[in-house]
Protein backbone atom coordinates (compact mmCIF):
# COMPACT_ATOMS: atom_id res chain seq x y z
CA UNK A 1 0.00 0.00 0.00
CA UNK A 2 1.39 3.41 -0.97
CA UNK A 3 0.88 6.02 1.73
CA UNK A 4 0.77 9.76 1.04
CA UNK A 5 4.02 11.56 1.82
CA UNK A 6 4.25 15.11 3.11
CA UNK A 7 7.58 16.69 4.10
CA UNK A 8 8.01 18.20 7.56
CA UNK A 9 8.56 21.63 6.04
CA UNK A 10 5.26 21.34 4.17
CA UNK A 11 3.54 20.17 7.36
CA UNK A 12 4.82 23.20 9.25
CA UNK A 13 4.13 25.73 6.53
CA UNK A 14 3.98 29.29 7.81
CA UNK A 15 1.66 28.62 10.74
CA UNK A 16 2.38 31.38 13.28
CA UNK A 17 1.11 29.16 16.12
CA UNK A 18 3.78 26.48 15.61
CA UNK A 19 7.56 26.17 15.71
CA UNK A 20 10.07 23.36 15.20
CA UNK A 21 11.65 20.74 17.43
CA UNK A 22 14.13 18.00 16.55
CA UNK A 23 14.06 14.21 16.63
CA UNK A 24 16.89 11.68 16.55
CA UNK A 25 16.27 7.92 16.49
CA UNK A 26 18.63 5.39 18.10
CA UNK A 27 17.84 1.82 17.04
CA UNK A 28 19.48 -1.24 18.64
CA UNK A 29 18.91 -4.97 18.90
CA UNK A 30 17.06 -6.15 22.03
CA UNK A 31 19.31 -9.22 22.06
CA UNK A 32 22.70 -7.54 22.52
CA UNK A 33 22.13 -3.76 22.26
CA UNK A 34 24.17 -3.66 19.05
CA UNK A 35 23.21 -0.78 16.72
CA UNK A 36 21.03 -1.68 13.75
CA UNK A 37 22.03 -0.04 10.47
CA UNK A 38 19.66 0.43 7.53
CA UNK A 39 16.59 0.36 9.75
CA UNK A 40 13.70 2.34 8.27
CA UNK A 41 11.76 4.88 10.34
CA UNK A 42 8.47 6.27 9.06
CA UNK A 43 7.21 9.36 10.90
CA UNK A 44 3.60 10.55 10.93
CA UNK A 45 1.53 12.91 13.03
CA UNK A 46 -0.33 11.07 15.79
CA UNK A 47 -3.57 12.57 14.46
CA UNK A 48 -2.93 11.17 10.94
CA UNK A 49 -0.78 8.04 11.34
CA UNK A 50 -1.30 6.99 7.72
CA UNK A 51 0.15 10.24 6.32
CA UNK A 52 3.92 9.77 6.32
CA UNK A 53 5.76 13.05 7.03
CA UNK A 54 9.32 11.73 6.81
CA UNK A 55 11.08 8.46 6.04
CA UNK A 56 14.55 7.98 7.53
CA UNK A 57 17.27 5.32 7.51
CA UNK A 58 19.71 4.58 10.33
CA UNK A 59 23.48 4.78 9.81
CA UNK A 60 26.17 2.35 10.99
CA UNK A 61 25.68 3.62 14.55
CA UNK A 62 21.97 2.81 14.43
CA UNK A 63 21.07 6.50 14.43
CA UNK A 64 19.07 8.66 12.06
CA UNK A 65 19.92 12.17 11.03
CA UNK A 66 18.52 14.98 13.19
CA UNK A 67 15.17 15.95 11.69
CA UNK A 68 13.02 19.03 12.37
CA UNK A 69 9.33 18.53 13.11
CA UNK A 70 6.50 20.99 13.83
CA UNK A 71 5.74 21.66 17.50
CA UNK A 72 3.67 24.24 19.44
CA UNK A 73 5.35 27.50 20.38
CA UNK A 74 7.98 27.25 23.11
CA UNK A 75 6.15 29.75 25.32
CA UNK A 76 3.49 27.14 26.12
CA UNK A 77 6.10 25.01 27.94
CA UNK A 78 7.63 27.90 29.88
CA UNK A 79 4.53 28.96 31.84
CA UNK A 80 1.30 27.22 32.93
CA UNK A 81 -1.06 27.01 29.97
CA UNK A 82 -4.10 25.04 28.82
CA UNK A 83 -2.34 24.55 25.47
CA UNK A 84 -0.47 21.29 25.07
CA UNK A 85 3.14 22.46 24.60
CA UNK A 86 4.34 19.50 22.56
CA UNK A 87 3.26 17.70 19.41
CA UNK A 88 2.87 13.92 19.25
CA UNK A 89 4.17 11.67 16.49
CA UNK A 90 3.65 8.08 15.41
CA UNK A 91 6.77 6.11 14.46
CA UNK A 92 6.94 2.84 12.51
CA UNK A 93 10.36 1.17 12.68
CA UNK A 94 11.41 -1.81 10.56
CA UNK A 95 14.67 -3.61 9.75
CA UNK A 96 15.52 -6.86 7.93
CA UNK A 97 15.62 -9.78 10.36
CA UNK A 98 13.75 -7.91 13.09
CA UNK A 99 10.13 -7.56 14.17
CA UNK A 100 8.59 -4.15 13.40
CA UNK A 101 7.82 -1.68 16.19
CA UNK A 102 5.15 1.02 16.36
CA UNK A 103 5.57 3.92 18.79
CA UNK A 104 2.63 6.20 19.50
CA UNK A 105 3.00 9.54 21.26
CA UNK A 106 6.64 10.55 20.81
CA UNK A 107 6.71 14.11 22.17
CA UNK A 108 8.38 16.99 20.30
CA UNK A 109 9.00 20.31 22.07
CA UNK A 110 9.89 23.49 20.19
CA UNK A 111 13.62 24.19 20.26
CA UNK A 112 14.47 20.88 21.95
CA UNK A 113 16.03 17.69 20.60
CA UNK A 114 14.08 14.54 21.38
CA UNK A 115 15.90 11.20 21.39
CA UNK A 116 13.73 8.14 20.71
CA UNK A 117 15.47 4.90 21.64
CA UNK A 118 14.09 1.78 19.96
CA UNK A 119 14.90 -1.85 20.70
CA UNK A 120 14.03 -4.22 17.85
CA UNK A 121 13.52 -7.90 18.57
CA UNK A 122 15.08 -10.45 16.18
CA UNK A 123 12.41 -12.48 14.38
CA UNK A 124 13.78 -15.71 15.87
CA UNK A 125 14.05 -14.44 19.45
CA UNK A 126 12.22 -16.98 21.68
CA UNK A 127 11.67 -14.44 24.50
CA UNK A 128 9.39 -11.72 23.12
CA UNK A 129 9.62 -8.20 24.55
CA UNK A 130 6.99 -5.48 24.79
CA UNK A 131 7.30 -4.35 21.17
CA UNK A 132 4.70 -1.71 20.43
CA UNK A 133 4.87 1.36 22.67
CA UNK A 134 2.17 3.86 23.63
CA UNK A 135 3.48 6.98 25.37
CA UNK A 136 0.81 8.67 27.52
CA UNK A 137 0.52 12.41 28.09
CA UNK A 138 3.29 14.26 29.91
CA UNK A 139 2.66 14.58 33.64
CA UNK A 140 2.49 18.38 33.39
CA UNK A 141 -0.34 18.11 30.85
CA UNK A 142 -2.20 14.89 31.64
CA UNK A 143 -3.99 13.87 34.83
CA UNK A 144 -2.06 11.69 37.26
CA UNK A 145 -2.56 10.83 40.96
CA UNK A 146 -0.84 13.30 43.33
CA UNK A 147 2.04 12.10 45.50
CA UNK A 148 1.06 10.60 48.84
CA UNK A 149 3.11 12.53 51.41
CA UNK A 150 5.93 10.76 53.26
CA UNK A 151 8.65 11.90 55.68
CA UNK A 152 11.66 13.30 53.83
CA UNK A 153 14.05 11.34 56.04
CA UNK A 154 13.26 7.78 57.00
CA UNK A 155 13.92 6.72 60.60
CA UNK A 156 17.09 4.67 61.03
CA UNK A 157 16.63 1.82 63.48
CA UNK A 158 18.42 -1.39 64.35
CA UNK A 159 15.69 -3.54 62.84
CA UNK A 160 17.52 -3.98 59.55
CA UNK A 161 15.42 -1.41 57.70
CA UNK A 162 18.57 0.34 56.49
CA UNK A 163 20.71 -2.28 54.79
CA UNK A 164 23.36 -0.16 53.07
CA UNK A 165 26.13 1.39 55.19
CA UNK A 166 26.66 4.23 52.70
CA UNK A 167 24.92 5.85 49.75
CA UNK A 168 25.59 3.85 46.60
CA UNK A 169 24.62 4.93 43.08
CA UNK A 170 23.33 1.68 41.56
CA UNK A 171 24.02 0.54 38.03
CA UNK A 172 20.42 -0.68 37.67
CA UNK A 173 17.06 -0.10 39.32
CA UNK A 174 14.08 -2.43 39.12
CA UNK A 175 10.99 -0.43 38.16
CA UNK A 176 7.58 -1.86 39.02
CA UNK A 177 5.28 -0.47 36.33
CA UNK A 178 2.24 0.11 38.52
CA UNK A 179 1.24 0.63 42.14
CA UNK A 180 3.13 -1.50 44.68
CA UNK A 181 0.21 -3.84 45.37
CA UNK A 182 -0.44 -4.63 41.68
CA UNK A 183 1.24 -8.02 41.45
CA UNK A 184 0.45 -8.33 37.73
CA UNK A 185 2.35 -5.17 36.77
CA UNK A 186 5.63 -5.93 34.96
CA UNK A 187 9.06 -5.21 36.43
CA UNK A 188 11.78 -3.66 34.26
CA UNK A 189 15.53 -3.67 34.89
CA UNK A 190 16.61 -0.16 33.90
CA UNK A 191 20.12 1.40 34.01
CA UNK A 192 20.11 4.09 36.69
CA UNK A 193 21.02 6.97 34.37
CA UNK A 194 18.41 5.88 31.83
CA UNK A 195 15.80 5.76 34.59
CA UNK A 196 16.58 9.32 35.72
CA UNK A 197 16.53 10.62 32.12
CA UNK A 198 13.17 8.93 31.51
CA UNK A 199 11.59 10.31 34.69
CA UNK A 200 12.92 13.83 34.12
CA UNK A 201 11.65 13.79 30.53
CA UNK A 202 8.25 12.65 31.84
CA UNK A 203 7.97 15.24 34.62
CA UNK A 204 9.66 18.44 33.41
CA UNK A 205 10.02 20.19 30.04
CA UNK A 206 13.37 20.17 28.23
CA UNK A 207 12.84 23.81 27.23
CA UNK A 208 13.29 25.03 30.82
CA UNK A 209 16.48 26.89 31.82
CA UNK A 210 19.45 24.65 32.53
CA UNK A 211 19.52 25.64 36.22
CA UNK A 212 15.87 24.62 36.57
CA UNK A 213 16.48 21.29 34.83
CA UNK A 214 19.47 20.66 37.13
CA UNK A 215 17.45 21.40 40.27
CA UNK A 216 14.69 19.01 39.21
CA UNK A 217 17.13 16.27 38.21
CA UNK A 218 18.81 16.57 41.63
CA UNK A 219 15.42 16.19 43.30
CA UNK A 220 14.61 13.10 41.22
CA UNK A 221 18.00 11.50 41.93
CA UNK A 222 17.77 12.24 45.66
CA UNK A 223 14.31 10.67 45.85
CA UNK A 224 15.46 7.62 43.90
CA UNK A 225 18.63 7.15 45.97
CA UNK A 226 16.55 7.39 49.15
CA UNK A 227 14.50 4.44 47.88
CA UNK A 228 17.74 2.58 47.09
CA UNK A 229 19.50 3.42 50.36
CA UNK A 230 16.55 2.54 52.61
CA UNK A 231 15.54 -0.46 50.48
CA UNK A 232 12.07 0.91 51.02
CA UNK A 233 10.10 -1.60 48.98
CA UNK A 234 12.27 -4.63 49.70
CA UNK A 235 11.75 -3.91 53.39
CA UNK A 236 8.02 -4.35 52.74
CA UNK A 237 8.52 -7.69 51.01
CA UNK A 238 8.56 -6.49 47.39
CA UNK A 239 11.26 -7.44 44.88
CA UNK A 240 11.68 -4.08 43.17
CA UNK A 241 13.42 -0.76 43.79
CA UNK A 242 10.76 1.77 42.85
CA UNK A 243 7.37 2.08 41.11
CA UNK A 244 6.13 4.12 38.14
CA UNK A 245 3.10 5.42 40.05
CA UNK A 246 3.03 9.18 40.74
CA UNK A 247 1.09 8.47 43.94
CA UNK A 248 4.11 6.66 45.39
CA UNK A 249 7.18 7.61 43.35
CA UNK A 250 7.98 9.32 40.04
CA UNK A 251 6.46 8.77 36.62
CA UNK A 252 8.57 6.40 34.55
CA UNK A 253 7.15 5.53 31.12
CA UNK A 254 8.23 2.41 29.25
CA UNK A 255 9.76 3.26 25.88
CA UNK A 256 9.22 7.02 26.00
CA UNK A 257 11.56 9.49 24.29
CA UNK A 258 14.04 11.51 26.33
CA UNK A 259 15.58 14.92 25.58
CA UNK A 260 19.16 15.88 24.84
CA UNK A 261 19.23 18.85 27.25
CA UNK A 262 18.05 16.62 30.11
CA UNK A 263 20.38 13.77 29.15
CA UNK A 264 23.43 16.07 29.26
CA UNK A 265 22.57 17.29 32.77
CA UNK A 266 22.02 13.75 34.08
CA UNK A 267 25.34 12.54 32.66
CA UNK A 268 27.15 15.43 34.36
CA UNK A 269 25.66 15.07 37.87
CA UNK A 270 24.41 11.47 38.01
CA UNK A 271 26.32 10.68 41.22
CA UNK A 272 24.96 13.70 43.15
CA UNK A 273 22.06 13.99 45.57
CA UNK A 274 20.53 16.28 48.19
CA UNK A 275 21.02 15.68 51.90
CA UNK A 276 21.14 17.56 55.19
CA UNK A 277 23.86 18.09 57.79
CA UNK A 278 24.26 15.04 60.03
CA UNK A 279 21.84 13.04 57.83
CA UNK A 280 23.47 10.20 55.94
CA UNK A 281 20.60 9.27 53.64
CA UNK A 282 19.52 11.26 50.57
CA UNK A 283 16.38 13.34 51.14
CA UNK A 284 13.10 11.96 49.82
CA UNK A 285 12.54 15.14 47.77
CA UNK A 286 8.82 15.28 46.98
CA UNK A 287 7.20 17.82 44.69
CA UNK A 288 4.02 18.56 42.76
CA UNK A 289 3.14 20.59 39.67
CA UNK A 290 1.95 23.58 41.73
CA UNK A 291 -0.93 24.15 39.32
CA UNK A 292 -3.29 21.16 39.27
CA UNK A 293 -2.07 20.00 42.67
CA UNK A 294 -1.02 22.29 45.54
CA UNK A 295 1.59 21.05 48.02
CA UNK A 296 2.62 23.56 50.73
CA UNK A 297 6.29 23.32 51.83
CA UNK A 298 7.16 21.04 48.87
CA UNK A 299 9.02 21.83 45.67
CA UNK A 300 6.83 22.72 42.67
CA UNK A 301 7.53 22.29 38.96
CA UNK A 302 5.67 25.37 37.71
Amino acid sequence: MNLPYVSASQASGSDPSSSLGSLVMDVVSSQNNFPISNATVEIASETSPSDIIEKLTTDSSGQTADISLPAPLEKYSLAPSDERPYSEYHLHVTAPGFKPVDISGTEILAGATAIQNVRLEPVDDPTPINNDIVIPEHTLYGNYPPKIAEPEVKPVTDTGEIVLSRVVVPQTVIVHDGVPTNASAPDYYVPYRDYIKNVASSEIYATWPRATITANVLAIMSFTLNRVYTEWYRGQGYNFTITSSTAFDHKWIYGRNIYESISVVVDEIFDSYLSRPDVRQPILTQYCDGRMVQCPNWMTRS
